[in-house]
């Protein structure tokens, strides 16, 4: 089975880029494979039970942790390089006051080993019907298609306005955060899972 694609604009083109249209190509992601997926398929190649493979992983969940969280990066071979990223929570600049309160946990990030890319095998792709058509949303029909959207939700995930706009993740970044400026949308979640829900009486379904 194909990969499949399809093609967008960069969200940030320059003067050249605008008029060349350069394209990017951007995964239809095939939905997702959870852990009672694998702890079976690992079962069926090695001497372990299900239990077992369960434990190890549990296990191994909690030792990378430790080390990541002491600074190092994890190497699992055949996989890759696990190592934590930090970032800020305000702006910080030489004058700021206490620096360290200010430092958190950005991400985990991840660097495959070139076995694990060779198991990806020749790579098939298939572009998605009209994946060509371009059009950039304007700021109504976006409000449009949010109004639409909570007649049926309750609260919106970065990942939903995505899959409602069709956009990248950098440019529905880019719009949540003039949503939420806008007094549009507010966030009820936390920092790193932000959960929006319509705010000073926008997007409600008026009967």
């Amino acid at each position: 089975m194909a990969i499949l694609f399809d093609w967008y604009e960069d969200p940030k083109p320059s003067d050249k880029q605008e008029k060349e249209k350069t394209l990017h190509p951007r995964i239809k992601l095939n939905g997702s494979t959870g852990t009672d997926v694998l702890r079976r398929r690992i079962q069926e190649r090695c001497s372990l039970t299900e239990t077992d493979v369960s434990a190890v992983l549990d296990a191994l969940s909690h030792i990378m942790g430790e080390e990541l969280s002491e600074g190092r990066q994890v190497h699992l071979d055949g996989i890759g390089y696990f190592y934590p990223c930090l970032t800020c929570t305000e702006p910080v600049t030489a004058d700021t006051k206490r620096k360290l309160t200010k430092v958190k946990l950005k991400a985990i990030k991840f660097r495959a080993d070139q076995t694990l890319k060779n198991e990806f095998g020749p790579l098939k792709v298939q572009c998605l019907k009209g994946s060509l058509e371009f059009k950039r949303l304007t700021n109504e029909e976006i409000d449009r298609r949010l109004t639409n959207y909570f007649k049926t939700h309750q609260f919106l995930r970065r990942t939903d306005f995505q899959n409602l706009c069709g956009m990248v993740r950098s440019t529905a970044m880019r719009h949540l955060r003039r949503l939420r400026s806008e007094e549009k949308l507010e966030n009820v979640g936390g920092l790193m899972q932000p959960i929006y829900v319509p705010k000073n009486g926008y997007y409600i379904n008026k009967q």
